[in-house]
């Protein structure tokens, strides 16, 4: 297989550890380990709760929401997607906590991404009306190529 000459450098991927997420960072992957030198970005956004009372009764426990929470995503990535990294494929990860597609393009602005790929999920309807997908909100803000695994 002959390495593809681009301009993506800086692939971002998008999880919610879905097994569609998953599909998709075959995607990502395969087009990371086509490009000599090009870095895979792997991102997981925690939404955060409209009501923010409930942190401050955690932090005068003494937890760290913030540790556990980011402990836990670095497990999961460890288990599910570390793994499936091809040697010489530069791999990078990143948590952030809020809206999900806010958060997604705020990071792929700020790397200066080439190409974000991510899975989209099921959805009703009228869901989807009224809220839209966070891939339908991505592709529509999105100031580089979306590449959007559908459901299989």
């Amino acid at each position: 297989m002959q390495d593809t000459p681009t301009l993506t450098k800086r692939i971002l991927f998008c999880t919610d550890f879905s097994p569609n997420a998953s599909l998709a960072f075959d995607y990502a992957i395969d087009a990371a380990a086509r490009r000599p030198g090009c870095i895979l970005y792997l991102i997981h956004v925690i939404p955060a709760p409209d009501a923010q009372f409930w942190k401050t009764y955690i932090r005068e426990e003494g937890i760290d929401l913030n540790q556990k929470a980011k402990d836990g995503i670095d497990a999961k990535i460890d288990a599910e997607y570390r793994p499936r990294v091809p040697e010489g494929v530069n791999f990078k990860t990143e948590f952030r906590i809020g809206k999900a597609y806010v958060e997604i393009i705020n990071f792929a602005k700020a790397i200066d991404a080439n190409l974000i790929v991510l899975g989209r999920q099921g959805g009703s309807a009228l869901e989807s009306l009224f809220f839209g997908t966070v891939a339908e909100k991505v592709v529509k803000r999105a100031q580089c190529p979306v590449l959007v695994i559908p459901l299989p």
